[in-house]
């Protein structure tokens, strides 16, 4: 973004003007009782858009003018920019398929290429289906997901695909033939509709959808099932499940093993995010299944049939009054046994996380059920193998420190393709033959900036009860603890998300290329330990999050990586929050403080956009008892006069439709009416997030000028 005429102008100012211009001693010490900034939660008045333009544009001249803001910029925006150069694949069995978007084919190409093919800098890709030649072609504005896919096992060559006209949620499905490359004439073709279907045999399938008047749910989801025939009119289809109308939606579900057998088809009746029943199609009506509703059927090998037991279930399931399955477990049943009577069979356990493991991923190849596992946040992965009664576990040697995902398995083999990134090494794809036990890296992203003076390091702090509480530390190789780096300090610590290793090529290329260190705190409310990870900072319990905080903190500098003249936080969203809370707790630890789209005004919260749904994760101010305990850590209550916070830096967006912007607006205007030096920003188009990479980078450019200068220069 060019810089205006009073931004060239403001270049030669110096801080000490500029902040005597930001900050006039005419402001009072103190904030009036009650709230005087109310008048800020109304998102598009005049007046609040004013004064947040006003306050954006002091930023704007401080920060741009900066000598280090053009190169920061045209950094970041060039790694923002850059696309990902991995085409991400999925094993087929006619070979490797990839679906990719580019300037020549905005809408996309389903593409095919082989193994060999694939391991080159150049592989030689075959269309299957050219998506902007069909919009074109039909005059629509068809959008594809090639996840929505349904592909008859296990030829795969007829599919069910799922076209949107635009931004619609309803959309068509047609049956389409891989060999020929073309949409079956007399195959299925299911009309304009909000809609889930997929295959029992080459002429039937099962299709939830608007049957008409009746048959959606008040969220606006389908809850009648039907078996449809070829060639059959929707009219003539026989219903086979019926939900009810307060139900989320109705799914169908087959479950059939590698070689394409059927072995129970079925309904889901989803009732929340994690809620499900499974209801089983049997010759004598619909039954349910006996399992807790935060459970998912996985499939079926060596005879078994899976079920992962979802993190999030309230307490251990115990099928007819025996042993408990934990939590994050995976069970199965003797296949047969189940068949012949799926309410009383009994499940055995397969995998159980250990106190601080977490299941992260499972497929199913041709005979072995893959996993990846977080052990205490590092990504293993392991295959299991059903013989002779016992599952045999084969540990897989990825790569160590790194975040570890499962991309694809293949049906027809036991082949698998990993992810695995880490803070220095970008996204890279492995490829693993179970058969011959070959491991090898298929592709590797390109690099953003230059890593080698960094090490990766996993340490503990001890919190206020105990608590050992791990994080990550990138630091230079080289640099003598002495106290001295510069260090970043990152948290999010809430809903059970876990901060995973991963790549991040404008922080490296802005920040550690320039010999300073970055932290990952893994705080409790957040997940990858397990679920007890999550559960141990909720409600009244939420401030061990910011205890956690601390404690990171506090260990950084006892191990004298860093000193609090040094130290900066960085949080996003619940992030915010947590950096409001360690800006108002101790603002003697730190001299930085990012808080981006921040939670602030606790008290609030229920009363700005989606704040009402996460009652759950913090209590509801609303009940005088939920509201003590909210009120103890509301940073926004806690600026107060007397104290002095490290300047910190606020980013909000006008349109944002998660956190609303007055949190962060009525921060910066508490502040300034404390007379508190403070940096304000405002996205006036975006919304949780930068709407676009020339956005993205102008933030990125800002938050790192901003750290290098409380960090590096002298604040």
């Amino acid at each position: 973004m060019p810089l205006n005429k009073s931004l060239l102008l403001a270049a030669s100012l110096s801080m000490t003007c500029l902040f005597s211009s930001a900050f006039p001693h005419t402001l009072v010490a103190s904030v009036p009782a009650g709230d005087p900034f109310l008048w800020l939660e109304r998102r598009k008045a005049p007046r609040a858009l004013r004064w947040a333009r006003k306050e954006t544009r002091k930023t704007l001249v401080t920060l741009q003018s900066d000598w280090r803001y053009r190169r920061f910029h045209r950094d970041a925006l060039t790694i923002r920019k850059a696309r990902d150069d991995i085409p991400k694949i999925s094993l087929g069995w006619r070979g490797l398929d990839n679906f990719t978007q580019d300037k020549k084919h905005v809408r996309g190409i389903w593409r095919r290429t082989t193994l060999d093919s694939y391991r080159t800098e150049e592989p030689q890709w075959e269309t299957i289906l050219d998506v902007d030649a069909l919009a074109a072609k039909e005059k629509k504005n068809w959008v594809f997901n090639h996840t929505n896919t349904r592909c008859l096992p296990p030829e795969e060559r007829l599919c069910l695909v799922k076209l949107f006209d635009g931004e619609k949620e309803a959309a068509i499905v047609r049956e389409f033939d891989q060999d020929t490359k073309a949409f079956v004439k007399t195959g299925f073709n299911l009309p304009e509709g909000k809609q889930d279907v997929e295959w029992v045999d080459r002429d039937t399938i099962l299709v939830a959808r608007d049957w008409g008047k009746g048959t959606m749910t008040r969220a606006g989801h389908p809850f009648v099932l039907k078996e449809v025939k070829r060639s059959q009119p929707l009219a003539q289809a026989r219903e086979v499940f019926r939900g009810k109308r307060t139900d989320y939606r109705v799914e169908p579900f087959v479950v059939r093993d590698s070689e394409g057998a059927v072995h129970a088809t079925g309904a889901i009746r989803v009732n929340s995010r994690y809620e499900r029943e499974y209801i089983l199609l049997g010759p004598k009506g619909p039954i349910k299944l006996p399992l807790p509703k935060c459970a998912e059927i996985g499939g079926i090998t060596g005879g078994r049939l899976l079920i992962k037991l979802d993190k999030d279930l309230d307490e251990d399931w115990t099928p007819f009054g025996g042993a408990g399955f934990r939590a994050g477990s995976i069970i199965s049943y003797d296949l047969a046994e189940w068949k012949r009577d799926p309410l009383h069979a009994r499940p055995s356990l397969v995998f159980q996380p250990g106190p601080r493991q977490e299941l992260s991923g499972f497929l199913i190849s041709k005979s072995l059920l893959i996993l990846t596992v977080l052990d205490n946040l590092q990504g293993k992965a392991f295959t299991y193998k059903y013989d002779r009664g016992t599952w045999r576990v084969t540990s897989i040697p990825l790569p160590e420190n790194a975040n570890v995902g499962l991309l694809t398995a293949s049906d027809t083999s036991d082949r698998v393709v990993f992810t695995v990134s880490n803070y220095l090494k970008p996204t890279s794809l492995w490829y693993f033959d179970a058969e011959t036990e070959h491991l090898e890296s298929l592709k590797v992203a390109r690099e953003s900036f230059n890593a080698s003076g960094h090490v990766v390091e996993q340490l503990e702090a001890t919190s206020r009860d105990g608590t050992r509480i791990p994080y990550f530390l990138v630091r230079p190789r080289h640099a003598g603890l002495d106290g001295s780096i510069p260090t970043l300090l990152y948290g999010y610590g809430g809903f059970g998300h876990p901060l995973l290793p991963s790549y991040d090529g404008v922080m490296g290329r802005l920040w550690l290329e320039k010999g300073n260190a970055y932290v990952v705190a893994n705080l409790r409310g957040g997940g990858g330990l397990g679920p007890h990870w999550h559960e141990a900072a909720q409600g009244a319990s939420k401030q061990r999050t910011w205890e956690d905080f601390i404690a990171v903190a506090e260990d950084l500098i006892r191990r004298k990586v860093t000193s609090p003249r040094r130290l900066g936080v960085v949080g996003a969203s619940q992030g915010g929050l947590l950096v409001g809370t360690a800006l108002t707790r101790r603002p003697d630890l730190f001299n930085a403080a990012i808080a981006r789209v921040p939670l602030f005004d606790m008290l609030r919260f229920t009363k700005l956009t989606l704040g009402a749904l996460w009652r759950g994760e913090y209590g509801d101010p609303a009940i005088p008892d939920q509201r003590e305990w909210i009120k103890r850590y509301s940073p926004y209550q806690k600026l107060v006069p007397g104290r002095t916070y490290p300047a910190p830096f606020i980013l909000s967006a006008t349109n944002d439709n998660v956190v609303h912007p007055a949190h962060g607006r009525k921060a910066a205007a508490r502040l300034r009416a404390l007379s508190q030096t403070y940096f304000y920003y405002e996205d006036f188009k975006g919304g949780h997030w930068p709407a676009t990479p020339i956005e993205n980078a102008r933030q990125d450019a800002l938050m790192y000028i901003y750290a290098h200068r409380r960090l590096v220069d002298g604040g």
